[in-house]
This record gives structure tokens, sequence and C-alpha cells, in this order.
């Protein structure tokens, strides 16, 4: 029997360039997971908007995975707040392109996705998988803002789902703790490309570099971050010496040649920094790895953070990880073992980190080689896929009986 899967990811393009606006940890979840379950046999189909006008509708990106893009009557990038109220148009030109019986089940990618897996299940009785890859709750935990609509259909999706896949311990139990009826919940978490692996280059005698990948928005603690790395050359005797390497962000929002921002809060932040600090824009999986292998430590200072991919991809290349002691990272990172956990948007602690880092060398590579063996135990696709299709395989077996009894 072919295993044909359906991904909806109504704003995440697994083949955006990451780093840019919404391109960021889900986008590269759903195309490397699609790309691992090719290899056990199946074919995937991703559906998500169309926010890039220059893209064709359809477009392959190995043999037995494709992206079919919806324009929902609005064939441009589209804020996710703004693609709620295109869900219905986007439901009906989705069908207008597939054909829903030819999929075994629909796994759905953040909760405008999961309202249109719903629908799929109670029209077409497909079964679905949710992954919510944040959670309203998470956010408010960040930001001390709840976005009840979110929220409340986040609480009817799990509901709804037949089987929810969380990415760590975290999302589990924060799931369980508002919607003590959700479907089963797997923890299966996100998988690291082989292109993140140990090759460490740093010298002990090298000036300390510290790594932020990511996006340049207030959530991901970039305005932390800047802060704290002031603060840690104040401190130190040779302060022109640290070296503080910002990657992300879209190409229009860095002056690639002066490697400084163009945000006008931004250039507040790093003014009298500018010899310390090189804003280089968004960078391929290989650069970033290359990357990881350069420096001291890669630096997550994230409000909030469900997993924490660029952590995971930093353990990997055994680089170890200051993080915000926050969500997922603290399932990521295990303090004083691969990494440093820091309290969220504390600029003082995350330098006081940040010196620990450059000042004991020795402590630092041994906090490199423990995060690249953890990763390589836990977070190669290979190892996930396998859990991910057995959650695949009991949906199904659990599907195909109730429509024999039924």
């Amino acid at each position: 029997m072919t295993k044909k899967i359906l991904f909806i990811s109504d704003h995440g393009d697994p083949l955006a360039q990451l780093g840019g606006e919404q391109a960021g940890g889900q986008n590269n979840y759903v195309l490397q997971l699609s790309l691992a379950l090719e290899d056990m046999g199946y074919f995937v189909d991703v559906v998500t908007h169309w926010s890039n006008p220059a893209l064709p509708q359809r477009e392959a990106y190995s043999d037995a995975c494709q992206v079919i893009r919806v324009s929902a009557g609005r064939k441009k990038y589209l804020s996710k707040n703004a693609m709620y109220n295109l869900l219905p148009a986007f439901y009906d030109e989705m069908l207008s392109q597939l054909s829903v019986d030819s999929y075994e089940l629909v796994h759905t990618h953040y909760w405008l996705s999961g309202l249109l897996g719903q629908r799929l299940q109670r029209d077409y009785d497909v079964p679905f998988i949710h992954t919510s890859h944040s959670l309203a709750k998470a956010k408010q935990h960040g930001t001390g803002k709840l976005d009840s609509r979110r929220f409340n259909a986040e609480r009817q999706i799990l509901r709804a789902a037949n089987a929810v896949i969380a990415t760590t311990p975290y999302e589990r139990d924060l799931i369980q703790s508002f919607e003590p009826n959700s479907a089963p919940i797997y923890v299966i978490p996100c998988g690291v490309h082989e292109t993140f692996v140990p090759a460490r280059t740093v010298e002990e005698t090298q000036r300390p570099t510290f790594l932020y990948a990511g996006r340049l928005v207030e959530e991901k603690g970039i305005f932390t971050l800047l802060p704290a790395f002031r603060d840690f050359l104040a401190r130190r005797k040779h302060r022109t010496n640290a070296q503080l390497i910002v990657a992300g962000g879209e190409k229009s929002s860095v002056d690639l040649a002066k490697r400084l921002p163009r945000d006008r809060t931004l250039k507040k932040y790093v003014k009298g920094l500018e010899n310390s600090v090189q804003f280089i824009g968004p960078q391929s999986q290989e650069s970033l790895a290359k990357l990881f292998h350069q420096t001291s430590a890669t630096v997550v200072p994230s409000y909030y953070e469900s997993f924490g991919m660029v952590a995971a991809e930093s353990l990997a290349c055994g680089s170890p990880v200051i993080a915000s002691r926050t969500g997922g990272l603290q399932h990521v990172v295990d303090h004083g073992q691969t990494g440093l956990l820091v309290e969220p948007r504390n600029a003082r602690q995350l330098a006081s980190m940040m010196g620990m880092v450059a000042s004991n060398p020795r402590f630092t590579r041994r906090l490199g080689d423990n995060g690249a063996r953890v990763a390589e135990q836990r977070y190669r696709w290979d190892t996930v896929v396998e859990d991910v299709d057995r959650v695949y395989t009991e949906v199904s077996r659990v599907a195909e009986n109730h429509a024999i009894y039924h």
C-alpha cells in the first residue's frame, strides 16, 4: 500500500529561506521531516500559502515530496494573523488542488493548519495528527499576553486530533495543564539535519566569539542579547577582542556591506559596538554549521520556545549553548552539562554566562563535547522519523478498525 501523507503548513513554506519573517523552526521541521519520511517509503504533499508570487504553484523538492501553494485569493506575503480570515478560501482552493481520498492521513502544523485538518476530518473522515510548534499559553508565559481566539482554537484542535506530537516534555505538560481531554500525546523531538555534525575549529587562544541565529524580533531575545554583550565587553580587560555574530533576518533588514542592521531600534542597541558585532543576514544550513564550528558558544535568549531548533543544531555541531530557561529550551540544554541556562530578559545574568564561557575554554570544550554526544543520541532524523512512523501507523490502524466496526 502506498503511504501518502498530506502536510498542512499554511504559513510555513518548507522551501522558504530560513531566518526571515515567519521562516524558522516550523519551515525547517516540515522540510526535514518530509524528506526523512521519504526515506521510510512515504510520499508527502505539503500545502502552504502562496506567499511568494515568483514561486510556482507546485514545486517538487525530491522524488516523493512536493509543495502545493494556495493563494486563497491573496498571492503575497501575509502575517499569520491575516491568514485566519482566509481559512475558508484556503480550504476550498486546497480541495481543488488535491484529492483528499488519496491520503492515508493528514499532519497539521500550527493552530491555523489544525483548524483545516479538523475540517478535513469532519468532512472526509480522514485522521489527522497535530504538531503545535508553539502554543498560546507558552507565548503568554513569554509576553504576558494571551490570544484568547488562538487559545480556544488550540484546545478544540487538541481534543479533535487523532494524535498530538509534542516536541518536548514541557510542551506535553503544558498541553495537559490546559486541555486534559487532549488526544493522545507523543513526545518526539525535532530532528537535526545531517549537515550539523561536530567539527570544532575553536582554539583556546582564539578571540571569544558568540553566535545568534534567528529572526530579528523581540521575542527571540535580540534586545536582551545586545545589552548583555555590551555588559560582557565592559567587564573584560581586552574588551575589543570578543565578537558577536548575528545571523538571520530578512536580507533587506541588514546592510551586508557594513554588516549592520537597518532597523532604527536595533541601530540604537548596536551603537558603540560596531567593531564587535556583525549582522550577516540569513544563512544556508551549510554556512550556519560552519559558524557553529567556529564560535565559543551559541546564544538563544528567546522569551519562549516550544523546542529550540537552533540550540539542538548548535549542540550537534559541538558548540555549547547559552539559552533562556524557558519552554523547550530547558529540555534541549542541560545546564552545566551541554550549556548554560539563564532567566529570560536578564541581560546581566546572560553577560555573566558569556564571561564564564570566554574565560574557561576547557569547560566550554567539555560542554561542546557533551552536547555533540547528546544530539547524536536524541536529535538525528533517522531516529526521530521512526518514532513519527510509529505514531502514523498506530493512528492509521485505529482509524481502519473504527471504519470496520462502524
